[in-house]
């Protein structure tokens, strides 16, 4: 009509949403999608936790480790020495294959999981050899409770017999023949010395660490026990005795 005021629907202001969709039903509302950079970032930032986390795992773990080393090798009480030697950069135990006595194959790297204080010599066993296992034997007692943590190993790098006279005496110890050439490879004497002039230290995760003096008498025994006092107080957090 003419003069009339009224508008038409879709343009009155008034209008309401569900008027304006009557009247055009083929009106779509677009939605926004998560972008792929948006769902890669947070693929990523995923990742990135779950690695944190996996390495703040790994550092409990390892921590009673490293605290007991370096108690021992780092934070040290003024005018604190070792008597032995360490052995920088650590040396594993070598694949290897050692027999006993007996003949039976023993792998040398499953004497792990103790400490090891080991003696090298060839089987005839001269005086010095015989010094070499008392002396063993001796500090392992004399660590009383913590004597079970730490094993006494006679190495025989050579085919001769081990006489029938040192056999009670070696009850308690671990004797293995090892060929000369890897077990010189591996164990290394001081300056001026033979492989059997020393007692060697070797710790739980199999690693050779220190080597004492050659030809030790009362006071350097007396030495080598207290570094093995030393050792074993800053590793008990973490070791036990026995092998897992």
């Amino acid at each position: 009509m003419s003069g009339s005021n009224s508008l038409p629907p879709a343009d009155a202001p008034h209008a309401s949403r569900a008027d304006r969709e009557a009247e055009h039903p083929l009106d779509l509302t677009v939605h926004s999608l998560p972008s792929l950079g948006d769902a890669d970032g947070g693929q990523v930032q995923r990742t990135r936790a779950g690695r944190w986390k996996m390495l703040a795992v790994l550092l409990v773990c390892a921590a009673p480790v490293v605290a007991s080393y370096f108690t021992y090798y780092v934070v040290r009480p003024e005018g604190r020495r070792n008597f032995g030697a360490l052995v920088e950069p650590q040396r594993p135990l070598p694949a290897v294959e050692a027999r006993s006595l007996d003949g039976r194959p023993v792998p040398l790297p499953s004497l792990q999981g103790q400490w090891l204080l080991i003696s090298v010599a060839g089987g005839a066993c001269d005086a010095a050899c015989e010094r070499h296992l008392y002396l063993q034997r001796q500090l392992r007692e004399s660590l009383g409770k913590d004597k079970d943590r730490i094993d006494w190993v006679w190495l025989v790098n050579d085919q001769a017999p081990v006489r029938e006279a040192l056999q009670p005496a070696l009850a308690t110890a671990t004797v293995l023949r090892v060929e000369g050439q890897p077990l010189s490879q591996w164990l290394v004497p001081g300056p001026g010395q033979a492989l059997a002039d020393h007692l060697y230290l070797v710790d739980p995760r199999g690693n050779w660490m220190m080597r004492f003096p050659a030809r030790l008498d009362r006071e350097g025994a007396a030495s080598v026990k207290r570094d093995l006092e030393r050792l074993m107080r800053a590793a008990a957090s973490w070791d036990e005795a026995g092998r897992k």
